[in-house]
């Protein structure tokens, strides 16, 4: 691999994920700590904020899409809380109000919005913010989506991303519209703007065309950084010619290295620096002062479950590890003639976990509140054992830090509390922020306006 992939000397980054206002387990809202109104309680979500810059996290991110949805994408929110938020861009006003570091990244659709009001959209929140805001573009691939901006048919992969790269495009042109020293505001002269450095948009594709220009000025870190989220080829393409930072979802560290140096690669071949690319690995968690307290907290949103839900997961769990559970013990560890039968499924990376756990002796009720089918890797136990898991993929250079998602809303405490100390006592995290705006805190350049790649 190659040597940007080293992170001697380096310092992790860390972006937090409070999901709907209550965590990363759909069931946490019936724990006996959490605020089970969170999802409309703004104070409450903002002083989870708080909390995460009393941690010196880097930025909040908040994943969305604009249609329904519940616990992993679904509708059904009669027992297990949304899976998004109120509206992303108000909800981070709020917190912009009531934080003076930390970053703010909303997920917006490149498929489903405008380019003038998303590009005045963002930047008002940027200026709101001192230069704190990030843009996660995403395509949007759902037909509930679809369905709710009108009777088009949902475009193709294909389309989506040629839309994407016009959105960005357009959107970041619009953003440079309104020269960075044209802002005059002079009462002596009278001149409150040079309009020889504002100058019209005039963006035209086959898309999206926008002529105008945006009547804000620069922030402090010229305009937000843009974020990705998709693992395809075509997402890769987009975020080496954009992004600051990616979302990625590995299950493995080698699996980690493997794609953090194709993002890597991407932004290369665009013609920019391995470093001006972040990616954030998906990490899920539950601290306790002992693995037993912090399986007992995982057994208990288990419990939660319906018999329905819960027996869905424990199918599941037997395609993963290609035994059937059925009519087994599941509080019990396997007969050894089953463990030695289980194998990992081929096109399930979460699957050699599983089978690991499960050969180990673990019961299958176990391996399940152990996190083997959620849709990041998962810590269960101490605070030491969060902070071994985090610098053992930072050292071996498998991402550049991590996307947060702690199972509840006491999480968030538990990591800043606990977590966050060992980790800068290890030196591999920061103990104080590198500056006040987004790009310093993700140490990428200033930009302004729409830079042309060179691929």
């Amino acid at each position: 691999m190659a040597d940007y992939l080293d992170n001697t000397n380096k310092k992790m980054k860390l972006a937090l994920q409070l999901v709907s206002g209550y965590g990363g387990e759909f069931q946490s809202w019936r724990l006996a700590d959490s605020n089970e109104r969170a999802y409309t309680d703004i104070d409450f979500y903002v002083e989870m904020a708080k909390t995460a810059e009393q941690g010196k996290i880097h930025t909040l991110f908040i994943a969305d899409t604009p249609s329904f949805g519940g616990a992993g994408g679904g509708t059904d929110i009669s027992t297990r809380t949304p899976a998004f938020p109120l509206e992303t861009m108000v909800m981070l006003s709020a917190v912009a109000y009531a934080t003076q570091k930390i970053g703010l990244v909303a997920t917006y659709s490149t498929t489903y919005n405008l380019p003038y009001n998303l590009a005045r959209q963002l930047k008002t929140l940027d200026t709101l913010s001192g230069g704190r805001v990030g843009w996660n573009a995403v395509t949007t691939g759902t037909r509930e989506t679809a369905y709710n901006f009108g009777n088009k048919p949902l475009p193709d992969t294909a389309t989506r991303y040629e839309m994407a790269h016009e959105m960005v495009e357009a959107v970041q042109t619009l953003w440079g519209t309104f020269g960075e020293h044209a802002y005059i505001a002079d009462k002596q002269t009278g001149q409150f703007a040079d309009m020889s450095q504002i100058k019209p948009a005039n963006y035209t594709g086959k898309h999206y065309q926008v002529k105008g220009a945006l009547p804000i000025p620069a922030t402090p870190q010229g305009q937000p950084p843009v974020f990705q989220a998709g693992p395809s080829p075509e997402g890769i393409e987009l975020a080496g010619r954009f992004a600051s930072g990616v979302y990625a979802n590995p299950f493995s560290i080698d699996e980690a290295r493997a794609y953090r140096n194709v993002i890597k690669q991407s932004a290369i071949q665009h013609g920019r620096n391995a470093d001006d690319i972040n990616m954030f690995s998906g990490f899920m968690f539950t601290i306790g002062d002992t693995y037993e307290e912090a399986l007992a907290r995982r057994m208990q949103l288990i419990d939660f479950m319906s018999d329905d839900e819960f027996y869905g997961q424990i199918r599941y769990l037997s395609a993963m590890i290609g035994v059937n559970l059925h009519g087994l013990d599941v509080n019990e560890p396997l007969p050894k003639s089953l463990q030695n039968q289980a194998t990992p499924h081929p096109h399930d990376p979460r699957s050699p976990r599983a089978v690991e756990l499960i050969k180990q002796g673990m019961p299958p009720k176990e391996a399940l509140a152990n996190g083997v089918i959620n849709y990041h890797p998962v810590v269960v136990g101490t605070a030491k054992d969060v902070a071994d898991f985090m610098e053992n993929w930072f050292k071996a250079g498998a991402t550049d830090g991590f996307s947060l998602v702690p199972d509840s809303q006491k999480g968030v405490q538990d990591f800043v509390e606990k977590v966050v100390p060992i980790l800068q006592e290890r030196g591999i995290y920061h103990t104080d922020y590198e500056g006040s705006t987004l790009r310093e805190h993700l140490g990428v350049p200033y930009q302004y306006g729409l830079i042309e790649s060179t691929n």
